[in-house]
């Protein structure tokens, strides 16, 4: 794929892999194609991402699909309040044939870890995630093992349910690169997944459309490849200092939270076949990347949050 720099210069990027995976998934997750698109925005950002939606909507199928058509590892956790750390990232059992301690990793050992209705678990088990979303690594009876390069967690709540559950700290929601819903398919296609009926199945069959490597050159070629300029870089500060000033908010974005903003929108540039970011990647992107990591006053608590940080994004004047 050729396409343009910030200077007006052809390029090569190849940016058909991510279509690829795209076009490979519409047919599993019909109606879907924002919440996927979105999916991957912050997969090859290298983050993390929490889905907060109803009941079959198809979150799990998401989170499979992507692993999937990756060719990644996929391993689920099943939140409950009983659930335990070690559930999570495994234990060491005593082997009499050897007389010693042989370590069985848990689920989070793979690259894609879905975390299902997170907020079911107690606050010591939801902590077992910290490290491991932070560091890429788990500490286990005071020895620390490696998780993958390539390792991502895919979390599900249900905003609906109360009762049984343990809302997310300030410090874990931080972790999330992004907060996303799936939302209601559309008429025409709800209409078709009732005709053919569900595809749960089937996408466990998905052929992978890429192979680990060239996952990590992607997200390679994403870091250093997209240019970012000081234009940039000033709108996004004022966007910050706007979230930590506004009326509506007793606290704003942390530096981390800034350079979420970056790096997601280097990867929406790159999927519009740009080496370059433009204003628009941010704005595409700021109800996804702001509203779970800033807190709302609490007479506003009810209102639309997305909405509101529109808003005051759009009192910070884009530069051209």
């Amino acid at each position: 794929m050729i396409c343009m720099d910030h200077k007006g210069v052809a390029i090569g990027i190849d940016t058909d892999k991510i279509r690829h995976i795209t076009q490979s998934l519409s047919s599993y997750l019909q109606g879907k194609e924002k919440p996927l698109g979105l999916s991957l925005v912050s997969f090859f950002s290298r983050g993390h991402l929490l889905i907060e939606d109803l009941p079959g909507l198809g979150k799990t199928t998401l989170a499979i699909g992507i692993a999937k058509s990756l060719g990644l590892t996929f391993g689920r956790i099943q939140c409950t309040s009983d659930l335990l750390p070690t559930d999570i990232t495994g234990l060491s059992i005593y082997n009499k044939t050897t007389s010693e301690f042989d370590f069985h990793p848990g689920p989070i050992f793979n690259n894609i870890v879905l975390c299902d209705e997170i907020n079911r678990a107690t606050p010591k088990t939801q902590s077992a995630l910290l490290e491991a979303m932070e560091e890429k690594q788990v500490t286990i009876e005071g020895k620390t093992y490696k998780l993958p390069k390539l390792f991502c967690v895919i979390a599900t709540q249900n905003p609906a349910e109360q009762f049984g559950t343990f809302p997310l700290p300030e410090s874990q929601l931080d972790r999330f690169m992004m907060k996303i819903s799936i939302g209601y398919p559309s008429r025409e296609a709800e209409k078709e997944i009732l005709k053919i009926g569900s595809k749960r199945e089937d996408i466990y069959l998905i052929e992978p459309v890429v192979n680990q490597d060239e996952v990590s050159r992607i997200q390679e070629e994403i870091s250093y490849s997209v240019y970012v300029s000081d234009k940039i870089l000033e709108y996004t500060l004022s966007i910050i200092q706007k979230t930590r000033t506004s009326e509506y908010l007793s606290a704003g974005l942390s530096t981390r939270g800034a350079l979420t903003i970056i790096n997601t929108a280097k990867t929406n540039a790159f999927f519009h076949e740009r080496n370059f970011v433009i204003p628009e990647d941010i704005k595409d992107l700021v109800e996804y990347t702001i509203p779970h990591r800033v807190i709302f006053k609490e007479e506003y608590e009810n209102l639309n949050k997305r909405e509101i940080v529109k808003s005051i994004v759009d009192t910070v004047h884009a530069p051209l």
